[in-house]
């Protein structure tokens, strides 16, 4: 191998890594509901309260002792603000859809209509044109959710209220790539790695008081196995997850970024059946199929229309785990543009 196509290569496996790793967070969730006494609330603050200690340490490694860590201020802790209570909505609503509806159902939505709504939000808020490809993904999202609720309820694989939680949690996402989209057109986004790593401070921050009340301790029985999860729950698809997203997505292509990402929907469905026992139906397969190729169609639509330059912009913090990706962009020569899970 030559050395020109090193960095991309590892670039590529680093994402791989990381979407793999993003697909196995709801499957760690499902299997600590009941048995652990934790439900989605607190899942998700031992997630972000985990995360964040976990990227803070790396971040102080990563620069001298000395200078250790500046704390945002003034307009900076506004956007950091508004980017972690984007993330909460993402991560809690997205834990909570797994609990109603399943694994494979919840993080199809979830990622399938991310795009869509960000697409549609877009158009009307900032002048940006759908186009035939874009009204394309748009309606193949829509007809996947129609399946899925009016088809996939008849066998109890899918309830309609945990198809809502997975659109809410797709609603937490577009809002946070919407705002940084903007942040960075007006060239004042910040690191994303500082990004991600303050808003899953501010996350674990707001869920403390519904979390407490939710239950924050697990049981006393199976505590090391519970602690076991929790402890990977934070540390693979979340520090190590975005970490590694950030290294691979620098040093590769928008589009075999976006056709990597799909990645993780895909995992977390076979882990749903494999591991979970979930059943799909015909209908909830069609309607997953549906979502997917809007996802894909979405994602080849914002990377035909990104400049050569490359860029970033933090989302969600992504994964669903959702949920910060980075991918290539347009907005600012400072940022990368990042998306769960």
């Amino acid at each position: 191998m030559s050395s020109r196509h090193a960095p991309a290569t590892r670039g590529l496996i680093y994402v791989v890594v990381a979407a793999t790793g993003w697909g196995t967070a709801g499957a760690v969730a499902a299997a600590l509901y009941g048995r652990s006494g934790l439900g989605p609330l607190s899942l998700t603050f031992w997630r972000a309260a985990g995360g964040f200690a976990l990227l803070l340490a790396v971040r102080l490694l990563r620069r001298r002792p000395a200078r250790g860590v500046a704390a945002p201020r003034g307009a900076a802790v506004r956007r950091l603000l508004a980017t972690g209570a984007g993330l909460t909505l993402f991560q809690a609503a997205y834990f909570c859809a797994v609990r109603s509806t399943g694994l494979a159902v919840a993080t199809v939505v979830t990622l399938g209509s991310g795009p869509v709504l960000i697409a549609l939000v877009a158009r009307f808020t900032m002048g940006e044109r759908l186009g035939r490809s874009g009204v394309l993904a748009v309606a193949g999202a829509l007809g996947g959710l129609a399946v899925l609720v009016l088809g996939g309820g008849t066998g109890g694989a899918v309830r309609p209220a945990g198809v809502g939680l997975a659109v809410l949690s797709a609603a937490g996402y577009a809002a946070i790539t919407l705002l940084t989209r903007w942040w960075g057109r007006q060239g004042v986004a910040g690191d994303p790695f500082d990004t991600s790593m303050w808003a899953f401070g501010i996350c674990a921050a707001l869920l403390l008081p519904a979390a407490w009340a939710e239950g924050l301790l697990p049981h006393a029985a199976g505590l090391g196995r519970t602690l076991l999860l929790l402890g990977y729950l934070a540390s693979v698809p979340t520090a190590l997850a975005y970490g590694l997203y950030f290294a691979g997505a620098a040093v590769l292509r928008a589009a075999t970024v976006s056709v990597v990402a799909l990645i993780e929907p895909v995992s977390a469905t076979v882990l749903a059946v494999m591991l979970l026992g979930e059943h799909l139906t015909a209908p909830t397969v069609l309607g997953t199929v549906c979502l997917l190729v809007g996802l894909l169609v979405a994602d080849e639509v914002r990377g035909m229309r990104r400049a050569p330059r490359r860029v970033v912009v933090v989302s969600a913090a992504a994964a669903a785990g959702s949920p910060a990706a980075v991918r290539p962009g347009r907005e600012s020569p400072r940022v990368r543009e990042s998306r769960r899970r």
